[in-house]
């Protein structure tokens, strides 16, 4: 268990207007939360959830602007991340706790820990997102496993990203990477931002081996490589780092610590869970439910994640979210949307805060 008595991140890696702190008592857990908009505990709350490999501190760049809009923001770090503390982080140790409702149950004890019962909205990132929406699985797992021989009978032969992430070696493959740590982050995130030029994601036709096979290397691996030697081909020179201002070397340094001090395996976890069909039966309780609250959806134009599960991304435009208030794509932004382009994601998530606060206004019935 990861027991040790951290601090709070150094809040001078932090934008002016938010705090770091440590907060005991949550589900097992003692919680590191970024804050912003802290000063008026009577104003409507926003809980933040990143996704991986991330932080609290992925949120860092639209917390102000949200917290200028007067709302309390509070991002965590989750179970398995950073500075959050008490959970098991060996491969073979307590996973049950990574099941996705135990998740679902450390972001209600947070909210709770605030003094509130609900918050104005949930907005996630990556796997953050499953946290706040509870999917089900996008496929059954015998299928998934005929998906998983038949890439590895291509000519190339291939293996799916999640199911790497689940295995033994991923965490020490990643926190061991020949190139260094920092490096290999600055690949990893490189990659699958629109600042890789060769992010040009596109819808797939179906579960078949030979669609999934035109993922990035990223998703859809070499069946002999791990993932930092997936990612090395894409690093990029000194002139593209130096010119990167949506994560520059201090920035990337704080993942770097954080990652260099915990581990992957903690967020690999995670990955465990959704692969093993043991835990996944916890998801069937919310077989074939909607999302009947008002939703909206914001990625990056470049982020291949979108089109990872096909046919996953209309069917929430369609039959899933009852209530979508707006589907939009970013461009000039890959997978890390809120890092790449803040002021977007800022604009929109208002946008759609003050559509869905009108219509919580308007009486039943009405139009």
């Amino acid at each position: 268990m990861t027991r040790n008595v951290l601090s709070a991140l150094d809040e001078s890696v932090l934008p002016a207007g938010v705090r770091a702190r440590l907060i005991p008592g949550i589900n097992g857990l003692t919680m590191h939360v970024l804050e912003a908009g802290f000063e008026a505990p009577d104003r409507p709350a926003l809980l933040l959830l990143h996704g991986f490999p991330e932080l609290a501190f992925s949120w860092r760049k639209v917390m102000p602007a949200l917290a200028a809009a007067g709302y309390h923001v509070i991002a965590p770090d989750q179970r398995g991340y950073g500075r959050t503390t008490g959970w098991d982080g060996r491969y073979a140790g307590d996973l049950a706790s990574f099941r996705m409702l135990n998740l679902v149950r450390d972001a209600l004890a947070l909210v709770a820990a605030f003094g509130r019962n609900s918050v104005a909205a949930v907005i996630g990132h990556d796997f953050g997102s499953t946290v706040g929406g509870v999917p089900q699985p996008v496929a059954p797992h015998e299928v998934i496993r005929g998906l998983l021989a038949d890439l590895s009978r291509l000519p190339r032969p291939r293996k799916h990203y999640q199911w790497y992430f689940s295995g033994r070696g991923a965490g020490r493959d990643m926190r061991n990477a020949p190139q260094g740590l920092h490096a290999f982050l600055r690949a990893y995130y490189h990659c699958k931002s629109a600042d890789w030029q060769a992010n040009a994601p596109h819808p797939l036709k179906g579960w078949s081996a030979d669609e999934l096979a035109k993922l990035p290397a990223y998703y859809v691996m070499d069946r002999d490589q791990d993932m930092p030697q997936t990612v090395a081909p894409a690093m990029p020179g000194p002139a593209a780092i130096a010119a990167c201002r949506w994560l520059p070397e201090s920035e990337l340094a704080v993942y770097a610590g954080e990652f260099g001090r915990t581990g992957f395996q903690g967020g690999l976890q995670w990955y465990h869970c959704a692969t093993d069909p043991e835990s996944q039966r916890d998801l069937l309780l919310f077989s074939g439910r909607t999302i009947d609250i008002p939703a909206c959806f914001i990625a990056g134009a470049s982020d291949w994640g979108i089109h990872q599960a096909p046919g996953a991304f209309e069917k929430m435009r369609t039959r899933v979210c009852t209530r979508m208030l707006g589907c939009h794509l970013v461009e000039g932004a890959g997978h890390w949307v809120q890092q790449e382009q803040p002021e977007a994601v800022s604009a929109l998530l208002l946008a759609f805060l003050r559509r869905a606060s009108a219509g919580a206004r308007q009486p039943a019935g009405a139009p």
